[in-house]
């Protein structure tokens, strides 16, 4: 099981209201890309209000319409803000662990015709290579007892599982759809098992 302890933490007002960034190291003392926004009191909290979220930069930063994930990312933090207590793990896992480049090419073949997971597979990928054991070193180490999973993904819940996380239940995390990304969610419906 994997092993991260908190590195640096750091106010963070933002648009959506007050939290706190945290920075982790792992067991080599080597600093991560990946790190927590979080409020309130987690130390030994109960069904914290969790979203662990995978790096989109086209849609995060850019704003895109190919995807939900930017959609996904401020209803996570619109929610956590309202909350007494919540986490945002922000995973540096680009195009589900394929990184920007190849996520461009796989935009290029969907262009053509494929979808997501064609796309992925036809790079020779996975359709899914995102790692979830460094989010549950995470979790262990901001202290939490148990969260509530804001998810659609039902992978993300078995990972977190697997690293030895409590997940009391599941919250869906659904953004309208538009017409740029209605074939996307329906591939994560139908081919990822995405419940939406």
């Amino acid at each position: 099981m994997r092993s991260v302890k908190v590195f640096a933490r750091a106010r963070l007002p933002s648009r959506h209201g007050e939290f706190e960034i945290v920075a982790f190291v792992d067991e080599a003392g080597r600093t991560l890309d990946d790190v927590a926004v979080v409020r309130g009191e987690l130390r030994g909290a109960l069904e914290v209000p969790t979203r662990v979220h995978s790096e989109c930069l086209t849609g995060d930063v850019f704003g895109s319409f190919r995807c939900d994930c930017r959609d996904q990312l401020e209803l996570a933090l619109s929610r956590i803000a309202a909350a007494d207590t919540g986490i945002i793990l922000y995973l540096r896992q680009e195009g589900r662990g394929i990184g920007i480049a190849q996520k461009v090419r796989a935009y290029q073949l969907q262009q053509i015709g494929l979808d997501t997971v064609e796309a992925n597979l036809h790079l020779g990928f996975d359709d899914d290579l995102r790692d979830y054991s460094v989010a549950a070193a995470m979790l262990h180490a901001l202290g939490v007892a148990s969260i509530v999973l804001h998810t659609n993904n039902l992978r993300k819940i078995e990972g977190l599982r697997a690293g030895g996380v409590r997940v009391d239940h599941r919250e869906a995390i659904i953004a309208p759809s538009r017409e740029q990304n209605a074939g996307y969610l329906a591939t994560k419906r139908d081919k990822s098992g995405h419940l939406l």
